[in-house]
């Protein structure tokens, strides 16, 4: 196709159709000149651009109704122009200006859009679009003159109105991008002049006269249906600030005279609609905006599109940045809106809004402007009165966002915020709302049944274990009364960490320890927040807008760190009852009854005493154990919060602290247990140490000190057995020379008071002789010197063990089924610890000996089963020693046992496998084949483990009891091949032996003819595998001979 590139030659194609156009207005006119102008270059059209207009703008204004589809046609053509020319004409632009806006109005009302199609009010603003972008240099300037002040409006009026009554999506974003473009503030790719201040100003007093209007039209769009779609509410939110931050910038206001300038003769009639954005207009119109502001806020910040959420953030941004002065009315809705969306659901918002803070806290906007340190204060003080109402009636959601709230003024605030907290009624109500809301929720059975009755895993992995369980998170997980949502509890603790950065710590700290004295229903909470002061003071994991003005030192911070531990582990907040145990409980009302009768009498002496009767806790419900529970295990999360805030400045702070920790690792619950050996490693990390073993054995000293003390005072024995049973499982034999002494005065203690306190210090001595066994000590030089007999003295490791043992024999026959239980555990670790020195253990065993086989033969199933485990662990050691004790006290009553109970088990279903009978069953089935081989018992002994075990190769048992007397028969085979060989083809014979000579009758076994039966799959499978062990025997060399 042939363009023409000059205007002569342009001038020749269009002149035809543009004269054709102007005689005759028709579509198909307009479309020939269409197709004309495609063959003119930009540069010839721009030389002819008014005289290709001419017909187009006659057609519009020609008078008469017209067709929608020429007025189409003609004003895309118009759009077409002016998208490659530019206007360079004051009259053209302003009279475009006025037609364009003409077609889209109605004749009836001028400031209606008129009744015209879709397409055409979509291609009228469009065209509107287009003109204000072909504007050249100032030209686009003569538009905003206060002698053009009614077009402008006209084209205002005309754009709200589609923009608010449209129900087209297209027609309405077209409309605001329009309007956008109108006020100058256009924020497409294209270049547009930028303007100077005066002209600003000059805009700013423009657009002032309709400012109202736009801002109500534009809050009404920005709150309609959510159906309108999120693109439409994003326009006109952005429209709506622009044209505040346009009229309203303090950059202008501070320049524009008091009173108004007083207009000439021709202009006075023009200039009254013009406003003068005087201190009076401006703080009626600051006035006005603010209830605008408010309710945009409040819809935009709950939309569920988080472009909108976004589009509200920079809102705030923009206002902030350029109408803070003017609109500090509105600031608190602002900021209000920026700080509730600092934690929303959408990752983009909530970084644009930790970004605005970060700015608006850079630029000193709040911390500098005394005017909006005030709002946001006032602010804080009425969201303080209202908290505590507002935690109690509001939803997840709801708590969310007043948090969120809260947590934003607290940080804009910053150093300020003692404005807030220097009023007591406002930090008791902050206080009063965060104590309700942290309430928690202690009515789970299972933190009360939860128990430690064993240390778990060896004592080898301690510190692997340790670190593996900080990676997973830190602290126990807490379940609070009135609300699920983990977020809120994150809230919290940002809020009170902020509270410990910038408040003033001591005032804090004294109300919040207050709060702890004053109710036992608060101090729980009170202790979450004291933990979350003190770790927000040091400056760790609070995030922060700007800096504190002078941070806490170390001494201040020791010292409110050494007040706190002194009340934490006073012991009447540190031994509280946790269990039902009647022991524990005890230990725990001796302990609270010494405290009490230490108080000094005065007006709280009674209550305290009073809540420590015997009747108030000899009978605890579940819900006052588990909340005991919860505050132990705050306050040891608070001793590692101290210990990170202090740093390798806490090891002056262990002499006091390390010990109740170590108290409450080895105590029987297992939330307790835990948080405090997660507390051990808190420490350990924060004071330098390696591992937990470092940090025992590097304080032993006064730990051993401790421990000697208490053992002397009845109350406190056995949480100084707890303290020595902790060292002793987190440390190594490095260990055991610091505690020899220590461990000397357990058994001596034991010795007086067994009868009272054995349980606590049974546990002790298991996890010391366990400490033994895992880490024996090296081996000490030889001594020249001989015992009384000619015998060489025994290592002080088993020494310890056999001490021990002589403790545990006569423990054995306690009433107490748990005490049996401990003692069977220690009596088989010593044993092993013993093994290497027969002369001495094989004693201990024939002393012991009476006792065990009670526990075999007539004691509960629960010590029957561990007393076998010992036995078996016995067999194994002193081997032939035992063998007819046991064929005389024990093995009848095994086989008479195992008979008794096959019948049952051989009628029981799958359930029974759960049973404790069940359990019995297996282990002795499991360690007799062992006990007859390491006994060598004879053939009399054997038949009658065969014949109480063959039952159990019936398929009627369970398949795991099956598997248990298989392994009965392997182990006889070992023994006496040839008498399991025959018993067992007594009872199932499928092939007959064969003699091996002719001479010879045949054997007949009683096994022979018998038809299949529920033994014979089992014997079969015996058989077999003892013929295959016989074949190996035969063909192996004398060197290869296995092991039968």
């Amino acid at each position: 196709m042939a363009v023409f590139d000059t205007p002569q030659q342009a001038f020749g194609i269009l002149r035809p159709v543009c004269v054709q156009l102007t005689k005759v207005q028709t579509t198909e006119n307009v479309e020939r000149l269409q197709a004309q102008l495609q063959m003119v270059s930009d540069s010839a059209l721009q030389e002819l651009q008014e005289y290709v207009l001419f017909p187009l703008r006659f057609t519009l204004k020609t008078p008469g109704p017209k067709r929608e589809s020429l007025v189409q046609s003609v004003v895309q053509c118009i759009t077409s122009i002016l998208s490659t020319t530019c206007v360079k004409k004051q009259d053209l632009l302003q009279e475009l200006f006025s037609e364009l806006c003409t077609c889209l109005s109605s004749p009836s009302n001028l400031q209606q859009p008129a009744p015209l199609s879709e397409e055409l009010k979509l291609t009228i603003i469009q065209a509107l679009h287009v003109l204000m972008h072909s504007a050249y240099g100032d030209i686009i300037l003569t538009l905003y003159q206060s002698s053009t002040l009614p077009h402008l409006g006209f084209a205002v009026s005309l754009l709200l109105a589609l923009a608010e009554k449209e129900k087209a999506k297209q027609i309405k974003l077209a409309a605001l991008k329009c309007l956008q473009v109108l006020i100058l503030q256009c924020d497409c790719q294209e270049h547009h002049r930028l303007l100077d201040t005066d002209e600003t100003r000059q805009c700013g007093d423009l657009f002032a006269s309709f400012l109202p209007g736009i801002s109500i039209a534009l809050s009404r769009v920005i709150t309609g249906d959510i159906k309108q779609g999120h693109m439409v509410t994003v326009s006109a939110i952005r429209l709506f600030y622009h044209t505040v931050s346009l009229v309203m910038a303090d950059e202008q206001l501070i320049r524009i005279t008091k009173d108004k300038e007083k207009p000439s003769v021709d202009q006075s009639r023009l200039s009254e609609l013009v406003v003068h954005r005087g201190p009076d207009w401006v703080k009626s119109t600051a006035d006005k905006l603010s209830l605008l502001i408010h309710k945009i806020v409040e819809f935009a910040s709950l939309h569920p599109h988080w472009k909108v959420r976004m589009e509200l953030v920079e809102l705030v941004h923009h206002l902030m940045l350029k109408c803070s002065q003017s609109l500090v009315e509105s600031v608190g809705h602002l900021l209000k809106a920026l700080v509730g969306l600092v934690n929303d659901e959408s990752n983009e918002v909530q970084s644009k809004c930790r970004e605005i803070l970060r700015s608006i806290a850079e630029l000193q906007t709040v911390a500098e402007n005394r005017a909006l340190a005030d709002v946001l204060s006032e602010n804080l003080h009425s969201l303080a009165t209202a908290l505590p109402r507002l935690m109690n009636s509001q939803d997840d959601q709801g708590k969310f966002s007043t948090l969120s709230l809260l947590l934003g003024s607290l940080k804009l605030l910053g150093p300020k915020v003692n404005i807030v907290l220097n009023s007591a009624a406002h930090l008791q109500r902050l206080s009063k709302a965060l104590m309700q809301v942290l309430e928690l929720d202690v009515a789970d059975v299972k933190i009360v049944e939860d128990r430690c009755w064993s240390p778990e895993g060896s004592l080898g992995e301690p510190a692997v274990s340790l670190q593996h369980g900080l990676q997973k998170g830190k602290g126990q997980k807490k379940y609070f009364r009135f609300f699920i949502d983990e977020r809120i509890f994150l809230l919290i603790q940002q809020v009170c960490r902020v509270l410990g950065y910038y408040g003033n710590l001591y005032l804090l700290v004294d109300h919040f320890l207050g709060l702890y004295h004053e109710s036992i229903v608060y101090r729980k909470q009170a202790a979450i927040v004291l933990n979350e002061l003190i770790t927000g003071a040091a400056g760790l994991g609070v995030d922060v807008l700007h800096e504190r003005e002078t941070a806490l030192s170390t001494e201040d911070l020791k010292g409110t760190i050494t007040s706190i531990l002194e009340e934490y582990t006073e012991q009447a907040n540190w031994y509280l009852v946790t269990s039902i145990d009647t022991e524990g409980i005890s230990d725990e009302l001796t302990v609270k009854r010494s405290r009490a009768h230490a108080i000094p009498g005065g007006a709280n002496s009674s209550s305290l005493i009073s809540s420590f009767s015997p009747s108030s806790d000899l009978s605890p419900t579940i819900r006052s154990m588990n909340s005991n529970i919860w505050q132990i295990c705050i306050q040891l999360e608070g001793v590692g919060c101290f210990a990170y805030a202090l740093g390798k400045e806490f090891r002056l702070l262990l002499a006091s602290a390390l010990y109740p920790v170590l108290e409450k690792a080895g105590d029987s619950t297992l939330l307790i247990s835990q948080t405090a050996v997660e507390t051990m490693v808190d420490v350990c990390h924060a004071c330098g140490y390696d591992s937990v073993q470092y940090l025992i054995n590097a304080n032993s000293d006064y730990l051993v000190n401790g421990i000697s003390l208490n053992l002397r005072r009845v109350a406190h024995q056995p949480h100084a057995s707890r303290v020595l049973e902790t060292m002793l499982r987190h440390s190594d034999a490095s260990l055991l020379p610091l505690v020899e002494d220590v461990i000397q005065d357990v058994l001596s203690t034991l010795d007086q008071f067994y009868d009272d306190r054995v349980s606590s210090f049974l546990g002790v001595l298991s996890t010391l002789v366990a400490a033994l066994e895992v880490h024996p000590p090296p081996p000490e030089p030889e001594m020249s010197n001989t015992g009384a007999e000619g015998e060489t003295p025994l290592p002080a490791h088993a020494q310890i063990a056999k001490d021990v043992l002589e403790r545990c024999i006569h423990l054995l026959s306690d009433k107490s089924l748990r005490v049996r239980l401990k003692v069977l555990d220690v009596l088989e670790l010593c044993v092993t610890v013993l093994h290497l020195h027969e002369n001495h253990l094989l004693p201990m065993a024939h002393r012991a000996w009476p006792a065990l086989v009670t526990r075999l033969i007539n004691d509960d199933p629960l010590a029957v089963l561990r007393a076998f485990k010992v036995l078996c662990t016995l067999a194994e050691v002193c081997g032939d020693f035992l063998r007819q004790r046991f064929s005389r006290d024990v093995l009848p009553k095994l086989a008479g046992s195992l008979v008794t109970q096959a019948p049952v088990s051989a009628r029981a279903g799958p359930v029974y496998s759960h049973t404790l009978a069940f359990k019995l069953q297996l282990a002795v089935l499991q360690g007799l084949g062992s006990l007859c081989e390491k006994l060598d018992m004879g053939e009399s002994d054997l038949n009658k483990v065969a014949d109480a075990c063959l039952i159990y190769l019936s398929a009627k048992q369970p398949v795991k009891l099956q598997e248990a007397a298989q392994s009965v028969f392997l182990h006889l085979m070992r023994v006496d091949p040839d008498a399991t060989w025959l018993f067992l083809n007594e009872v199932c014979c499928s092939l007959p032996p064969e003699p091996p000579h002719t001479s010879l009758h045949p054997v007949k076994l009683g096994g022979m003819g018998r038809h299949r039966n529920e033994f014979t799959d089992n014997v079969l499978c015996l058989l077999g595998e003892l013929q295959r062990r016989e074949t190996a025997v035969s063909q192996a060399t004398p060197q290869e001979v296995p092991e039968l």
